[in-house]
């Protein structure tokens, strides 16, 4: 890939980093980016180096890697990198658990690539530091295991995740969402509806089939039918749909029949403003349901996947819900579809519901109000004062303090 940015003498240069970090997908470059903000305030010439995407390059990473080379999404395209990623993976440990050890290693997200990395700097006397929390409280719980060996700190995002891993040994600290304080506690609708230019009066239904194209394949075409049928019911009804540029667009524009076409706004992007925008929301099973939530929206969640890959999936879930909504509030809060019981029908009637009951509004909007409000802490801070202290011990332990 043309991202590479090292030559062997960068690679293989005994200089250690105060810090190292490494990132996959650009969300964990924003919340590395979070991090480091907070310490470079407190402690400008900090040297950070490793796998870094624009936030952090931005201030000042020097990037062995840009983080983009990890954004690999699908068994086919992961099985086609693999060997890239693992020499990638493998040059990395060397060089931090031999040559050029860091004070802390900092792996944000990507457990895939980051747990085995962490897990072989760690028996390399340094201190690693995880952002982040697998999902284990939903599926694949033999993963703490690892975790236990990869982590000297997990710095968690979802608060019931803090006592599941004190339970198993493994230091643990709330740091809050990063994404609660972007999202207003008290949504302007109307705001939202003049950034779009949409009226004010219309009732409107933000449908977010998913940001892949699996998704979208899945999901658009039942979707587009429950929206068919939601028009029956309610003729001036309006729908949004906010999805990455690209092909994907295109692709979900060719699944609208004729006579929605002129009722339904296909957006490049602005999520935000969409669900700020709507009444209620249809959307896939993901993070969105949490950004919904965080809006105050009333919304139907739905999933399908290839019916193999949903056999293999279901047997290794814990939890009854699979909406991180339902999930923080420990129950069916909003419906869930999933699979098969996602027809058209049943995600039109649960929708039309949503839409219409003023008590389950004030009872939804009320109780997402306190769950964002559990979820906003000053996450950059806390996760400074974490890798902060987490490096100072370990200072202490090699005798540099």
């Amino acid at each position: 890939m043309s991202g590479l940015l090292h030559t062997p003498s960068a690679l293989h240069s005994a200089h250690p980093a105060d810090l190292a970090i490494a990132v996959g997908e650009a969300s964990g470059d924003w919340i590395g980016a979070l991090a480091l903000e907070g310490l470079k305030a407190s402690h400008p010439h900090l040297s950070v180096e490793g796998i870094a995407g624009p936030k952090l390059r931005a201030q000042g990473v020097k990037a062995l890697h840009h983080s983009e080379e990890l954004s690999v999404r699908g068994y086919v395209e992961v099985l086609r990198h693999l060997p890239r990623l693992l020499r990638m993976r493998k040059g990395l440990m060397n060089r931090w658990a031999n040559s050029a050890k860091p004070g802390v290693l900092i792996g944000v997200d990507a457990p895939d690539f980051n747990l085995k990395l962490e897990a072989v700097v760690r028996a390399a006397g340094v201190p690693t530091v995880h952002l982040v929390c697998p999902s284990i409280w939903a599926w694949r719980r033999e993963r703490i295991h690892t975790l236990k060996a990869a982590c000297s700190h997990i710095l968690c995002i979802f608060p019931f995740e803090v006592p599941l891993l004190q339970e198993a040994g493994i230091p643990a600290t709330y740091m809050g969402h990063p994404m609660a304080p972007i999202v207003p506690l008290n949504v302007d609708v109307n705001a939202f509806r003049a950034s779009l230019g949409l009226s004010p009066n219309e009732e409107i239904l933000a449908v977010l089939p998913g940001s892949r194209g699996s998704e979208v394949q899945h999901l658009g075409p039942a979707f587009v039918q429950a929206a068919r049928l939601l028009k029956q019911s309610k003729p001036g009804l309006r729908f949004l749909t906010p999805l990455p540029p690209g092909g994907l667009m295109q692709r979900f524009k060719a699944m609208l029949p004729p006579d929605l076409v002129d009722h339904w706004t296909v957006l490049e992007g602005r999520s935000h403003e969409c669900l700020g925008a709507s009444n209620a929301v249809l959307l896939a099973s993901g993070t969105a349901t949490l950004e919904a939530m965080m809006f105050k929206k009333p919304m139907v969640i739905a999933y399908k996947m290839p019916w193999l890959s949903y056999q293999w999936m279901k047997g290794k879930g814990y939890l009854p819900w699979v909406g991180l909504p339902n999930i923080l509030m420990r129950e069916f809060a909003v419906p869930e579809l999933i699979q098969q019981a996602a027809t058209p029908q049943a995600l039109a009637e649960a929708t039309l519901f949503q839409l219409d009951d003023d008590a389950n509004r004030q009872r939804l909007e009320s109780s997402f109000l306190d769950q964002h409000q559990a979820l906003l802490r000053p996450s950059g801070d806390i996760a400074a004062e974490v890798i902060l202290n987490t490096l100072n011990q370990g200072r202490v332990g090699h005798g540099q303090a």
